[in-house]
């Protein structure tokens, strides 16, 4: 089966999953779903449409399956001052999103003025509910904590339920943020937060405005693991309990997800390992995360926030999703930050260019001729594997990726990296580049103009292999040593090109 066929056969495969049915506690909030058609869910390897999946500066998502469609609520990540309101995103296919824009603020929320963070959503009686921390109270002679607000719709507006905090103290010396709400199967809801390196569960009545008891009177238990800073996030699954958390600080590279399993809601947490971290080569401080799961089966997906390479400031967070699964013994295997765009959602979030004109459209990346338009991810592999299909658009120029590339700029060789791509002069070429150009090597293969073809670049040390459509037999292999790590991307030259099914990971 050639690429644009396989490709083709997902789709066409993710459109007739829309058939399973929903099931009880679906998602990480342990959400019992309203009713509807179940969501479109494709079984995808990562977000393949891309990672950011939605533009903008966001942290701390979690996420619910409301009326057919996933609904993720994050905190907008600005300085505290500034986070006077939140966001929501829905989306039937997890591809294509809609923003629904301040559906809550300060202003309905008498009690909150600033750093209003990790919405909690969940839905019960037909009504929607969600959790939020605001004011980042440092003691318990502060105004501020977790409070509850409540709408007729998923993307609200939603109006504070009780007009006060739900939870407004230190307890257990947990900071009264991060909360998650999670259903279970017999219907008990419970709250999970804390901050501070401290954990609590509580019981919430079928109100969800108010907490419960638990048999020994108590409204709190602690129940921190080893490790734990913040962002506790339960989910079900085999009859086993999942406590997921976010260790180290939430500003620096190091910030990451463990998790414990417990035959209990309540506990004991032992820390398991730890599942979701920063990758060098794609992104850092991964953490805060929830969890979907697709209905009617075992396929996982962990929802977080990153920090791109290039970015180094507190609030440079964004949104991703990859693939989470299991291994026989119901441990959570370590989670890999893929590489992927198909620009099936017509966008090219996360892509930046450098010279010519670029437009993601029909779910593919195109670029109009120029004399070495760029466009690369914030990326910084070593020893890759790199995909990508290409359409060169005329018989002149060439088309092509651009691998290991650092100081790039708007200029026909302004970077420093590697080239390769297909011309329609019926040749396949590598090269490097210095603000000037160097041919590598060359190989003879007959290209047209509106083909499609298939072009992969390995990368390991100083070896460089160059493939076109056979992914056996390189057309080039060389070994150069200029230039060890560095972005990933596309590039043409005196010629217009389509890309689709861009990739790159480890070798």
């Amino acid at each position: 089966m050639d690429l644009q066929r396989c490709k083709s056969w997902r789709r066409s495969r993710s459109a007739r999953i829309t058939t399973l049915a929903l099931t009880a506690l679906l998602i990480g909030g342990g959400l019992v779903p309203s009713a509807g058609a179940a969501p479109a869910i494709p079984d995808y390897s990562t977000s393949e449409a891309g990672n950011p999946f939605v533009d903008g500066w966001y942290a701390d998502p979690d996420v619910a399956i409301y009326g057919g469609a996933y609904w993720v609520y994050p905190t907008s990540s600005r300085p505290y001052g500034e986070q006077t309101y939140l966001d929501a995103f829905s989306s039937t296919d997890l591809v294509h999103w809609t923003k629904h824009s301040n559906i809550l603020t300060t202003a309905s929320v008498s009690w909150a003025n600033r750093a209003v963070w990790a919405p909690a959503p969940i839905e019960r009686d037909g009504k929607y509910f969600l959790y939020f921390g605001a004011n980042d109270i440092q003691s318990n002679s502060e105004s501020g904590g977790i409070g509850v607000a409540v709408a007729d719709r998923p993307e609200g507006p939603y109006v504070d339920a009780i007009g006060a905090p739900l939870v407004g103290q230190f307890v257990n010396g947990a900071q009264p943020i991060d909360q998650d709400v999670f259903i279970d199967s017999d219907g008990q809801a419970y709250l999970y937060y804390g901050g501070w390196g401290h954990a609590n569960v509580a019981k919430l009545n079928r109100d969800m405005k108010s907490l419960g008891k638990f048999d020994d009177g108590t409204t709190f238990k602690e129940i921190t693991p080893a490790n734990y800073t913040e962002g506790p996030q339960m989910f079900k699954r085999g009859g086993k309990y999942y406590l997921m958390w976010s260790e180290d600080g939430w500003t620096g590279p190091n910030y990451a997800v463990s998790y414990a399993i417990s035959d209990s809601p309540l506990g004991p947490f032992a820390k398991v390992d730890r599942v979701l971290a920063q990758d060098s080569a794609v992104a850092r401080g991964s953490g805060h995360n929830s969890v979907i799961n697709v209905p009617g089966t075992d396929i996982w997906y962990i929802l977080y926030h990153r920090r791109p390479l290039s970015r180094s400031g507190a609030n440079d967070r964004q949104l991703a999703y990859d693939r989470m699964t299991f291994a026989a013994d119901g441990k959570i295997q370590p989670v890999t930050m893929k590489v992927h765009d198909d620009f099936g959602d017509d966008n090219a979030i996360g892509w930046a260019t450098y010279g010519g004109a670029w437009s993601a459209a029909g779910g593919r990346y195109t670029a109009t001729s120029s004399y070495g338009g760029k466009a690369l991810l914030d990326t910084n592999f070593a020893n890759f594997v790199q995909d990508v299909d290409v359409t060169p658009a005329s018989a002149s120029g060439d088309a092509g990726v651009v691998f290991r590339a650092t100081q790039p700029a708007v200029g026909t060789d302004s970077y420093r990296g590697y080239y390769a791509g297909v011309s329609g002069a019926g040749r396949v070429v590598l090269g490097k580049a210095a603000n000037n150009w160097t041919p590598l090597a060359s190989a003879s293969m007959t290209i047209r103009p509106g083909t499609r073809y298939h072009l992969r670049v390995e990368a390991v040390g100083s070896s460089i292999k160059v493939f076109v459509n056979d992914m056996t037999t390189p057309k080039i292999s060389v070994t150069d040593t200029s230039y060890t790590s560095g972005a990933n991307g596309v590039r043409v030259f005196a010629t217009g090109a389509a890309f689709d099914d861009f990739a790159v990971a480890k070798k």
